[in-house]
């Protein structure tokens, strides 16, 4: 009989558990709904652990704790992953292993507590700098796990900051996992990145143009041979597909069962997931229009065309096709909705 290593685990539960798997020290965070179960799960874990007074002063803490040489993270969500940009914009300038897990939440301001899509830009160019940072989009709490483990592990090897970009919906869903399957994954082990005894100018500020031109040149370089290994896509049933629904995260997952639906009635019709949404797979997106006769473009999310940005911006300028959007934000989306974008309906 085979073993049944399933748990129940709400998403929560899965980034922690991804996070003492790849042996992380510690966490630096302020509560904010929908992520407090993860920095009130740290806490219970009795690892290091530090409520600061604020995101400013948590999002400084990680930078302080990798510059150690540890693994270190925090967790936030709208307004606070708004005062987490002065910190990461040092982590880019530094190009520091830091990992942010962030739980969208609707905006502006306050908004709502629980889920949108609205951070897919502040996650991605936040901060005043250029955006030289790692963002994934679990869509799946198995994706959750592994894109968690894949943060740290690329931000260390990589030297650029991480960001995990799931939504509340996500964190508080509760289903059977299997997480075993996993236990072979290695870990990029931490080291500390300022030698004792050894003075180091590191600097973060400088005093002329020209010193930061060549600084960010450098940086942009790396961050280009970074995006040729770890961009990634999910590419579902495109064969032959005139039509090409393009989603992201938990979005993405409703908009796979819509292409089966639509492919059960022949229709031609296939799914692009960015699974990093920085660095964008533009490659892969491109190459589907030279395998395919895609018509029509529909980008669905849960934000008034924030994905949408992306793509208009990743796709090769000579590629000619229509689009059509589904944007609903601060919502959830349903399948038949994305069927009906399309222009069908069963």
């Amino acid at each position: 009989m085979q073993e049944n290593n399933k748990k129940l685990m709400h998403g929560y539960d899965v980034v922690l558990q991804a996070c003492h798997d790849a042996d992380v020290q510690s966490m630096f965070g302020y509560p904010i709904t929908p992520t407090c179960e993860i920095l009130s799960g740290w806490m219970a874990s009795g690892k290091k652990c530090l409520q600061t007074e604020d995101e400013i002063a948590a999002g400084f803490a990680v930078c302080g704790a990798v510059l150690a040489g540890e693994k270190s993270f925090t967790a936030s969500s709208g307004p606070g992953h708004i005062l987490l940009q002065d910190s990461f914009s040092m982590a880019e300038a530094m190009r520091l292993p830091a990992v942010l897990i962030i739980g969208q939440r609707g905006g502006p301001s306050s908004g709502t507590v629980i889920y949108s899509q609205q951070e897919v830009i502040l996650a991605c160019f936040g901060g005043n700098g250029e955006g030289l940072r790692l963002v994934y989009s679990p869509s799946s709490l198995d994706e959750l796990y592994l894109l968690t483990r894949q943060a740290f592990n690329d931000a260390w090897q990589y030297r650029f900051p991480a960001v995990v970009l799931t939504d509340g919906y996500m964190l508080k869903t509760r289903q059977a996992v299997d997480l075993s399957v996993y236990k072979d994954l290695e870990n990029i082990p931490a080291h500390t990145l300022v030698q004792e005894g050894k003075i180091v100018h590191w600097p973060n500020i400088y005093t002329l143009e020209e010193e930061l031109n060549d600084e960010l040149s450098r940086a942009k370089e790396d961050f280009d041979k970074v995006g040729e290994e770890i961009a990634k896509a999910e590419i579902y049933n495109t064969d032959e597909a005139e039509y090409l629904i393009i989603a992201h995260g938990i979005v993405g997952s409703v908009a796979k069962m819509a292409v089966d639906q639509l492919r059960e009635q022949n229709i031609k019709v296939g799914l692009f997931r960015p699974v990093t949404l920085r660095p964008f797979p533009k490659k892969q997106l491109d190459n589907l229009f030279v395998k395919n006769n895609v018509k029509k473009i529909v980008v669905v999310e849960s934000s008034f065309g924030q994905l949408a940005r992306l793509v208009r911006d990743h796709l090769a300028p000579e590629i000619d096709v229509s689009f059509e959007y589904l944007q609903k934000p601060g919502l959830g989306i349903e399948v038949e909705e994305v069927i009906e974008a399309v222009g069908y309906m069963t």
